[in-house]
C-alpha cells in the first residue's frame, strides 16, 4: 500500500539521519530507501501531492547525500498525508521548498492554510491528449480563478494524458470524484507501473481487429461507468453534440463541445458533486430541530423537555447530547415526511438509494432486514405457494413462510464437517427440485427462489449464473435474495458484479439484445436434439432462458447496519422487478404497511440517508481499506510461525469444494506472481459458482484446544474485549468493516500473539495426565466432529406432496402451539432409548443455534440422530427453542395419530364429492396445462402407470387424469370450471392460451353468474372454463360445505 510505503520511509530516512550522524554503516539502509523509491515513483504520477515534484526532490536529496533535509521533508510529508488537507498541503510544501530551513528550525502548522476554510477537497481527473505543460497551468489557473470562497467544495486537478494511466489513477486514487475526459488520445503509457498489462493488451488486440471503431474517450467513459458507477463523467467532444448518441449521454453527466466555457466546466463539477453529497431526510431533519417548536402532542422526549429539566435522568441528556432531542419528533409535516407514504425528503432519499445501490425502488426499514424479509415474503407469496429456500438461511425467512402460509421446499447446501460450517446451496441441486416439480405438474405453484447472498461465512452466490439457469426452467420465478451481510458489495465493481440488482440489470440488458436472440436460437437449435425428459439434459449444460418468456423479478434485502454507517436496525429493501408496477406494487405497498411502525425512528431514517451518501463518495476507499487490512490479517496469521502453529486463517480451497471452483483459485495470500494471482482471482470472481468474500476471517482454533463458545467468551471478550459476532466448534468468525482501522487490526494480532504464547507456556507445564487430556481434546475438535445434517423431511402428516417434498410449514407451526400437543425430551439416554424403539420424533418448534440464527429444526420436520448428536455438542444457552431444564419439544404419538386421521381418513366420515374423472391420450401434456391454467398440482400416483390425481391443495376434490389411447372429449354445454383470483389473471392466462392456440372465446363478462370468464380447450379437447366472480357452493351454500 502506497501509505505503507511512505510510512516506511518515514522510519528508514529517520535511521539513516542517525547512523550517517554517528558515523555507522548505512548501505543496508540506502539499499532499502532505494528500493522504497523505486515503487513509489510510478505511483505519485497518479496523486496530486506529494507530487512528482516534490518526489523527485526528495531522491535529490538522497542523491547528495542530504540525510537530514530528506527525513525532515518525509516527515512533513507524512504529517500533510494524514492531515485529510492535501489540498493546502501542496501550499505548504511549496513554500518548504522555496526556503532555506535549517535543520532543527520550528515546524510550521498546516492549519495556518486551513483554518478557515470549512470546505470540502477531492480531485477531478483530467484526461486530455494534448495538455502541453504550458496548456495544464492555464488550466489550473482559469479553473482556479472561477472557483469560489462560498462554494461548498474545492478541488484539484490530476492531469493525464492517456488511457492505461488513467484507468491506472482510478484504481490507486480514491479521492477522484469527477473525470473530465477529452475525446480521443493514446491507448498506452509510458510509465513503469503494469497493474493493466493483460487487460490493456487485450483492449490493444481488439483495436488492432478493427473490434472498437469509436474514440477512446468514449471507451474510456464506458468502462469507468461499469466499473465506478457514482462518478461524475464529463466528455470534452471534438463533434457536434448532435452527433453524440444515447449510450453516451447515458454515461456521461455532460458533454461539452470543444473545451467552450471553463466556467460550465467548473459549475457542472460542483454541480456534481453537490447532488451526491445531498441528503435529503437529513437536511430536513437537522433544520427541523433548529426551529422554534411548541410540542403539543407525543413524545415528551422531544426537545429533550422532560430529559434537561429533570432532577433524575439529566445524565441521558449528557450522554446522549441536545442534539438527538431535538431531532426526536412525530411530526410528518414542517419540512419532514411520512415512512409510509413518502412525497418529500424521504421520498427523495429513497430515489437517491435506489440510484446508489442500482435499483429500480428502494424502500427504507427501520426494524431491521427481519421485518423487510417478512414484508417481501408478503408481498410477493400467497397461501399455498411454495417457496424453495436454504434450510440455514436467517430465521425470519421461516417465521415469514409461517405467516403467508406458503409451502417451503428446503435445499441443501454443501456442509463442510471438518468446520462444522455449512457452505451454500449448489446450483444443481436447485436445479433437480425444479425438475421435480415439473414432474409432478407443479412447477407453476413454485413462486420464489430464497437464497443467502453472502452467507455468514462469507460464500459468495454466482448469482446472474444461478438466475439465468434458474429462469430457463421457470421464466417468472422470483428471486429473494438476502444480502444483510453484503451492503457494501456495491462499493466496487468486483463485488459489484455479484449483487442481485447489478445481476438484475445486467441480465434484462442482455436478454434484450439482438446478440442474445442469435446466442438463444443456437442454443435452443442444440437442446432440442437432446430428450427434455431425460434430467441430464438440463443438469449437465448451462441453459439459457427464452428472451420472450423471461422476466427479471429480483428482490434484494440488506442490512444498513450491519456493513455500513447506518444506525442499528437500518434495512433497506431494493427491487428490480419489470412487473412491479403491473403486478406487484399495491401488494408490496399492503405488507410494507403490515409490517412497518408508524412511529418510525428519524435518525435510524437519517442515518440511512447519510449511508448512501458515503456510499457514493468513499465507499470505493473505506471498502479498498476493508479488504487491504483483511488481506494484512490472512498473511500475518498463516505466515507467523508461532500464529500459524495454534491458529489458521481459513482460504477459499479450504471453504469452497473443488468442484464449485474451476478457476483453481486456492489462497488470497500473495504468490511469486501477484499479475498472475490477481488474474486468477478476476477469473474465480467472474466465472466461479461460489467465491469467498476476503474480508470474511474464519480463524481456525482447533489446535488451540478450545472449542469456539469458550474462545468466544472466555478468551476473546473475558480476557481481550474483543467482540465476535459467530463461532463453530472449532472456528470463529472475524470479519473486517468499513470502520475497521489499523489500531484495532494490530490489537487483534496482537491478542492472538499473546494467546499463542500463553499456550506455549502451558503446553510446557503440563503433566502426563494433561498433556492426555489436550492431546483428547485436540482429536475432538480437528477429527471426531458430528457430521452436519441436512434438512431430513417433514413428517407425512404436514407433507404437502409425497414425490417432491414441500411441507405445510404454518400448521405445523400452530399445532405446536398447542401445550397438550407436545412433550420435552431430554437430550440423553432418553431421546436415544425412544429413537432407537423406531418411534418417529417430530419438531414441534424451531431449534435454532444463535449465531448465526438458522434452523436446524422446523416445525413438522422430522428429528434424526445426527440432528440429536449435533445439538449435544452445542452449548445449550445458544439454542434458541431447546430449554434445557425441559428438554426438545416434539409432537405426542397421540397428536400425530390424530393429524393422521384428519389428513387420511376424515373424507371418508360423511358422503362427498370427491373427484372428477377423464380421459386423456397423453399424460405429461394434460397435466402440464392444468398446472399452468389451473395452478394444479399432482397429488397423487396410482401403482399401475397412466392414471394421477391433481388438486388445487385448497378444495378436498381432485381432478383424474386416467390415459387412455383415445380421449372423447367433454364439450359445451358441459366443462370444467377453475376459478381465478382476479379479472387480471384471466387476462394473462388467455393471453398465454391465445399464444399456445388454445383459446377458445373471450375472455369477456358474462354476467352473473358466469362473470368475467374465458374458454380453452385441453390437450384433448375437453373445454375449460376460467372465471372470475363466479358464484360457486363454496359461497352460495356455506353450511354444506362444513360437511367437507
Amino acid at each position: 500500500m502506497r501509505v505503507d510505503i511512505w510510512n516506511q520511509l518515514k522510519l528508514s530516512t529517520d535511521r539513516l539521519q542517525s547512523l550517517h550522524a554517528c558515523g555507522q554503516d548505512i548501505s543496508t539502509l540506502k539499499e532499502k530507501i532505494a528500493a522504497g523509491f523505486k515503487i513509489l515513483e510510478p505511483i505519485e504520477l497518479y496523486w496530486k501531492f506529494p507530487g512528482i515534484n516534490a518526489f523527485r526532490r526528495l531522491q535529490q536529496h538522497f542523491e547528495r547525500q542530504e540525510y537530514s533535509r530528506l527525513s525532515w521533508e518525509v516527515t512533513q510529508i507524512i504529517r500533510l498525508m494524514s492531515s485529510r488537507a492535501e489540498l493546502y498541503a501542496q501550499a505548504y510544501m511549496d513554500q518548504i521548498f522555496a526556503s532555506e530551513q535549517k535543520d532543527g528550525q520550528q515546524i510550521i502548522s498546516v492549519d495556518k492554510y486551513n483554518q478557515n476554510s470549512n470546505q470540502l477537497d477531492f480531485t477531478v481527473l483530467f484526461v486530455e491528449d494534448d495538455m502541453t505543460p504550458e496548456k495544464e497551468k492555464e488550466l489550473r489557473q482559469k479553473l482556479a480563478e472561477i472557483a469560489s470562497k462560498t462554494d461548498n467544495f474545492i478541488y484539484q486537478l490530476i492531469v493525464i494524458s492517456n488511457f492505461e494511466d488513467a484507468l491506472t489513477a482510478l484504481m490507486l486514487n480514491h479521492s477522484i470524484q469527477c473525470c473530465v475526459i477529452g475525446y480521443d488520445f493514446p491507448l498506452r503509457s509510458n510509465n513503469c507501473l503494469s497493474l493493466l498489462e493483460t487487460y490493456m493488451s487485450g483492449l490493444e488486440q481488439a483495436e488492432l481487429a478493427g473490434e472498437y471503431y469509436q474514440p477512446r474517450g468514449l471507451t474510456l467513459g464506458a468502462i469507468i461507468h461499469k466499473l465506478r458507477p457514482e462518478l461524475d463523467l464529463y466528455l470534452l467532444s471534438d463533434v457536434s453534440v448532435v452527433d453524440v448518441d444515447a449510450d453516451t449521454n447515458q454515461n456521461f453527466r455532460r458533454v461539452f463541445y470543444n473545451q467552450e466555457d471553463y466556467l460550465e466546466v467548473h459549475l457542472s463539477i460542483i454541480q456534481g458533486i453537490e447532488k451526491r453529497y445531498e441528503t435529503p431526510f437529513f437536511d430536513a431533519l437537522r433544520n427541523y430541530s433548529k426551529e422554534p417548536t411548541g410540542v403539543f402532542h407525543a413524545m415528551p422526549i422531544s426537545r429533550g423537555n422532560s430529559i434537561f429539566k429533570s432532577d433524575w435522568i439529566q445524565d441521558m441528556g449528557e450522554f446522549y447530547g441536545q442534539n438527538l432531542f431535538l431531532a426526536e419528533t412525530s411530526a410528518t409535516s414542517g419540512g419532514l415526511d411520512s415512512l409510509l407514504h413518502p412525497t418529500g425528503p424521504l421520498k427523495e432519499a429513497q430515489n437517491l438509494a435506489a440510484k446508489s445501490f442500482g435499483s429500480r425502488q428502494t424502500f427504507f426499514v427501520t426494524n431491521g432486514t427481519s421485518t423487510a424479509n417478512k414484508i417481501v415474503l408478503q408481498a410477493i407469496v400467497s397461501p399455498g405457494d411454495i417457496v424453495l429456500v436454504d434450510q440455514n438461511c436467517h430465521k425470519s425467512h421461516h417465521y415469514g413462510i409461517v405467516l403467508v402460509g406458503a409451502q417451503p421446499l428446503y435445499l441443501n447446501a454443501y456442509s463442510l464437517k471438518e468446520y462444522s460450517i455449512y457452505g451454500a446451496v449448489p446450483l444443481k441441486e436447485i436445479k433437480q427440485q425444479l425438475l421435480k416439480f415439473k414432474r409432478e405438474g407443479q412447477l407453476e405453484q413454485v413462486k420464489m427462489l430464497l437464497l443467502t447472498n453472502c452467507t455468514f461465512d462469507g460464500i459468495v452466490y454466482n448469482v446472474k449464473g444461478v438466475m439465468e439457469e434458474i429462469l430457463a426452467i421457470k421464466p417468472d420465478l422470483v428471486f429473494l435474495w438476502d444480502e444483510a451481510w453484503f451492503a457494501f458489495a456495491g462499493c466496487t465493481s468486483t463485488y459489484r458484479e455479484r449483487t442481485a440488482m447489478q445481476a438484475a440489470t445486467d441480465l434484462h440488458t442482455r436478454y434484450h439484445s439482438p446478440q442474445y436472440r442469435k446466442e438463444y436460437a443456437a442454443f435452443k437449435e442444440q437442446f432440442d436434439r437432446l430428450d427434455p425428459e431425460d434430467d441430464d439434459t438440463w443438469l449437465n449444460q448451462h441453459l439459457l432462458p427464452d428472451p420472450d418468456q423471461v422476466k427479471i423479478r429480483v428482490y434484494s434485502t440488506q442490512s444498513t447496519h450491519k456493513s455500513l454507517s447506518g444506525m442499528r436496525q437500518s434495512s433497506m429493501i431494493h427491487i428490480w422487478d419489470e412487473e412491479f408496477n403491473r403486478r406487484s406494487e399495491i401488494d408490496f405497498l399492503e405488507a410494507y404497511m403490515t409490517h412497518t411502525t408508524t412511529s418510525p425512528n428519524y435518525q435510524i431514517l437519517a442515518s440511512l440517508d447519510l449511508a448512501r451518501r458515503q456510499v457514493d463518495l468513499e465507499g470505493f476507499k473505506l471498502v479498498h481499506s476493508q479488504i487491504d487490512m483483511a488481506m494484512i490479517v490472512r498473511e500475518k496469521v498463516n505466515t507467523h510461525p508461532l500464529l500459524g502453529k495454534y491458529f489458521k486463517i481459513l482460504t477459499p480451497e479450504e471453504l469452497i469444494p473443488e468442484t464449485y471452483r474451476p478457476s483453481g483459485l486456492k489462497s488470497y495470500q500473495t504468490q511469486e506472481d501477484p499479475e498472475v494471482e490477481f488474474q486468477c482471482i478476476e477469473q474465480a470472481w467472474e466465472d466461479d459458482e461460489f467465491v469467498l468474500d476476503p474480508t470474511r476471517l474464519t480463524l481456525y482454533i482447533g489446535k488451540t484446544g478450545i472449542d469456539g463458545y469458550t474462545f468466544q467468551n472466555s478468551v476473546l471478550m473475558e480476557q481481550f474485549n474483543i467482540q465476535v459476532n459467530k463461532v463453530s466448534l472449532n472456528t470463529v468468525l472475524l470479519m473486517t468493516n468499513i470502520g475497521t482501522t489499523w489500531g484495532s487490526v494490530t490489537y487483534l494480532l496482537d491478542c492472538l500473539q499473546k494467546i499463542a504464547e500463553g499456550l506455549e507456556q502451558e503446553l510446557r507445564q503440563y503433566n502426563q495426565v494433561e498433556i492426555k487430556l489436550f492431546e483428547n481434546k485436540l482429536q475432538q475438535l480437528t477429527l471426531n466432529l458430528p457430521s452436519l445434517p441436512h434438512f431430513s423431511e417433514f413428517y407425512s402428516g404436514f407433507r404437502s406432496h409425497p414425490a417432491t417434498g414441500q411441507g405445510d410449514l404454518r400448521s405445523a407451526y400452530f399445532l405446536g402451539l398447542d401445550e397438550e400437543k407436545i412433550e420435552y425430551l431430554k437430550l440423553d439416554n432418553e431421546i436415544d432409548e425412544i429413537m432407537a424403539s423406531g418411534r418417529e420424533l417430530v419438531s414441534s418448534t424451531f431449534i435454532i443455534p444463535t449465531p448465526p440464527g438458522c434452523p436446524i429444526l422446523v416445525p413438522g420436520q422430522v428429528v434424526t440422530g445426527a440432528i440429536v448428536f449435533l445439538m449435544k455438542q452445542l452449548a445449550p444457552d445458544v439454542i434458541q427453542g431447546y430449554r434445557p431444564d425441559f428438554g426438545l419439544p416434539v409432537f405426542t404419538q397421540d397428536a400425530l395419530d390424530s393429524l393422521n386421521k384428519t389428513t387420511g381418513s376424515a373424507m371418508t366420515k360423511t358422503t362427498a364429492f370427491t373427484h372428477l374423472a377423464i380421459a386423456v391420450t397423453n399424460l405429461n401434456a394434460s397435466i402440464a396445462f392444468y398446472a399452468k391454467y389451473g395452478q394444479m398440482s399432482v397429488v397423487r400416483l396410482r401403482v399401475e402407470p397412466g392414471t394421477v390425481w391433481m388438486s388445487d391443495n385448497i378444495r378436498p376434490f381432485a381432478l383424474a387424469l386416467l390415459e387412455e389411447e383415445e380421449a372423447k372429449p367433454i364439450l359445451p354445454p358441459s366443462h370444467i370450471g377453475i376459478a381465478c383470483v382476479s379479472c387480471e389473471q384471466v387476462d394473462q392466462l388467455c393471453k398465454l392460451a391465445r399464444k399456445e392456440g388454445c383459446l377458445l372465446d373471450g375472455p369477456k363478462d358474462y354476467g352473473p353468474p358466469t362473470g368475467y370468464a374465458a374458454y380453452l380447450r385441453d390437450p384433448d379437447g375437453h373445454h375449460v372454463e376460467i372465471s372470475y366472480g363466479q358464484e360457486a357452493a363454496f359461497d352460495i351454500l356455506p353450511s354444506l360445505n362444513q360437511r367437507l
